[in-house]
């Protein structure tokens, strides 16, 4: 192999009479390289997205989530929450009761789904309370003051934390009111009358993700109970488990621990579209790019093609001084290798810096309402290059084999009959 590869090395960098297939083999390279890196950083780029996603899902809700089955809610949430907390795989759990409301300042206003939480529990199975930008969530840890019913003109404004979207949606700052507004209201002679409470910002927290920093809102478990008219109630609790993929078996598990009544949902069956959706873009995304490293073998079969063609009477030579069919196939094959290789190698480090550079600096930034996050990820993987290598070298590999074979069928007696 080493006369192979010697002769084909000196067929790509001999100087040649016809220049253009020089241009061509450069023409291949280039597009090989540009092929690998536009395939490696695409799936750097998907893998990001699928990743970040994921990891803000996981840090922001609940891996699973207990409700009542057609009732109002858990009204023995203590002892059932602390019954849970014990079981195997359980590494925390938290009450909270949800409900859609209506947040208003002023003439703007915009819908928000609101939790009343108890702080201390909360913190253990969602991150969010723990990305606060602005204000503080401590006053939320802060006991509601008993004061009667009768005297709610006198009970001081209770405290609110929202999502950074949804109070730059408000242009609320901490420190402003807002009125929040139940469609769970009171029925009276006129009707059915929304209630409504006033709740003073006292912080925001900014995840990143558009779903939640543009439409949650926490408050304390008792300020919640009281404007929705629910007393000592929640709607759901959450669990943190210690084996994310195995969230459904689990949730089976603690489904048959509550008892009858009960079910559970979890954070694989909330978002699998949204990954579905993700990974089926990552395969169309591989064979589209794919094309390109494609036409660049094309390239590579035309280059190879007009070596054959230009050095018959060398291919002749060899051969009438004992140089075998076999071997003079090997040449083109490693001259054809020797390309793709080149190609590959440049655009393996080019697609690799480029991804590293965009997920380090993040200097590509993206609308959050529309793609959930507010800068395009980069998660480059070994395993995508290796894959990406061996598909190059192999549809590289295949170009030559046709321009391989024609060399070695050259006659050296017609090849030379007019030299």
């Amino acid at each position: 192999m080493k006369f192979e590869l010697f002769v084909a090395a000196r067929y790509l960098r001999a100087k040649r009479r016809q220049a253009v297939i020089g241009v061509i083999t450069a023409i291949s390279v280039i597009g090989v390289a540009v092929g690998v890196a536009a395939l490696i950083i695409a799936l750097a780029i998907t893998n990001g997205m699928s990743r970040d996603l994921r990891e803000r899902l996981l840090s922001s809700t609940a891996h699973v989530s207990l409700m009542r089955i057609q009732s109002d809610g858990i009204r023995n949430w203590r002892a059932l929450t602390d019954k849970l907390r014990k079981l195997p795989h359980v590494t925390a759990a938290a009450p909270g009761l949800y409900e859609p409301v209506l947040i208003s300042r002023g003439a703007l206003s915009g819908g928000a789904e609101i939790k009343g939480i108890v702080p201390s529990e909360e913190r253990t199975v969602s991150d969010l309370l723990s990305r606060i930008t602005q204000g503080s969530a401590a006053p939320l840890s802060n006991p509601d003051p008993s004061t009667p019913a009768t005297d709610e003109a006198n009970r001081p404004t209770p405290p609110i934390v929202v999502g950074y979207d949804l109070a730059d949606s408000l242009n609320a700052k901490v420190g402003d009111t807002v009125m929040v507004t139940s469609p769970q209201g009171e029925l009276t002679p006129y009707g059915l009358v929304p209630k409504y409470q006033r709740f003073r910002i006292t912080g925001i927290f900014h995840s990143g993700f558009y779903q939640y920093d543009s439409s949650f809102a926490f408050v304390r478990l008792t300020d919640a109970q009281r404007l929705f008219d629910e007393p000592d109630l929640v709607s759901i609790i959450s669990f943190k488990v210690d084996d994310l993929y195995h969230a459904d078996r689990i949730g089976k598990e603690i489904e048959a621990a509550a008892g009858p009544g009960f079910e559970t949902t979890n954070w694989m069956e909330q978002n699998r579209e949204l990954f579905r959706a993700l990974k089926l873009e990552q395969i169309v995304t591989f064979i589209v790019i794919g094309l390109i490293v494609c036409v660049a073998a094309l390239n590579i079969l035309i280059a190879l093609t007009m070596m054959v063609m230009e050095k018959t009477k060398d291919i002749a030579v060899l051969m009438s001084i004992g140089v075998k069919p076999e071997q003079v196939r090997r040449i083109f094959l490693m001259q054809g290798f020797l390309i793709s290789l080149i190609g590959t190698i440049i655009g393996l480090v080019l697609g690799y810096a480029l991804s590293w550079a965009g997920g380090h600096y993040r200097f590509i930034h993206l609308s959050a309402d529309i793609y959930s996050i507010d800068y395009l990820p980069f998660a480059p993987r070994i395993r995508d290059g290796i894959v990406v290598a061996l598909v190059s070298l192999g549809v590289s590999l295949l170009a030559t084999l046709y321009p391989s074979s024609s060399a070695a069928r050259v006659l050296p007696a017609e090849a030379l009959r007019y030299e």
